[in-house]
């Protein structure tokens, strides 16, 4: 009888766990979308996250460390419904050989995924770190600010035409995308949540580009950057959704670019 049951799905721990990570990284995404909403004004007419320096009193180790748990409730917030389907997999494979250490495994899994993320935070991180910094201290490479984010949407807009765009989301569609066959230890389950993050970050390169451009701490960037990662990944024809946001970030970083040597 229980196999039975496991062969038929998931059990309810793991669909309390999985609702109770995305609560908690929803809730702690909108706070910190309340608090660190707007900026500093800098020259050439844009603003500077406050999330790029320490808050006054604050020490650059507790500024790395926010960030750092923001990215990460940030990233669990988006990236947790699309990557549900490839938790469900591999969770029923363990199941199949090892019930009990089902959620256990799964939960490695989980944790090797968005560790993967963690680290491309922290990379960005540093970049953000870096550009803030030039920006604050040269008034010209501030005032070049706004042609640098047009910039980066058509570089976002090229990358989803880019090959490894291609084998990342197809790793990721793929049903063996984080299911290796169990072997009954937890480095094998921390290592397909790894394999998995690798594909992922590989494959949303584009659209994360666009979160970063758009601006981080917006919730309505948020939500359209998440919304076309999933369509990416659970829509039957993911390459018309691939190359139709590819084209439309050219187009949108091509006006940006327009629109500032207009009125330059």
């Amino acid at each position: 009888m229980r196999s039975e049951q496991t062969r038929a799905g998931a059990g309810p721990r793991f669909y309390i766990l999985v609702a109770a990570v995305f609560t908690a990284a929803l809730a702690l995404t909108t706070y910190y979308c309340r608090t660190m909403a707007g900026g500093m004004d800098m020259p050439g007419g844009w603003t500077m996250s406050m999330m790029w320096m320490p808050m006054p009193g604050q020490t650059w180790l507790g500024s790395t460390v926010m960030f750092m748990v923001m990215w990460l409730a940030m990233m669990v917030a988006m990236m947790l419904p699309s990557y549900l389907p490839t938790v469900l997999r591999y969770h029923r494979a363990w199941q199949s050989e090892n019930a009990r250490g089902a959620l256990a495994a799964t939960s490695l899994t989980m944790a090797g995924y968005f560790f993967v993320w963690s680290a491309a935070g922290v990379v960005i991180y540093g970049a953000g770190v870096a550009l803030a910094t030039a920006a604050m201290r040269w008034t010209t490479f501030s005032r070049a600010m706004p042609f640098l984010i047009a910039a980066t949407m058509v570089l976002a807009g090229c990358m989803q035409f880019m090959p490894w765009t291609k084998v990342g989301l197809r790793e990721c569609r793929s049903l063996a995308c984080g299911v290796s066959l169990p072997s009954g230890s937890a480095w094998s389950a921390w290592r397909a949540g790894v394999r998995s993050g690798i594909s992922c970050v590989s494959c949303c390169c584009g659209p994360t580009l666009v979160l970063l451009a758009l601006g981080m701490m917006n919730p309505a960037v948020i939500v359209l950057v998440a919304g076309v990662i999933a369509m990416e990944k659970l829509m039957p024809r993911p390459q018309v959704v691939v190359r139709l946001s590819g084209v439309i970030a050219v187009i949108a970083g091509l006006i940006m670019i327009g629109r500032l040597t207009l009125f330059a």
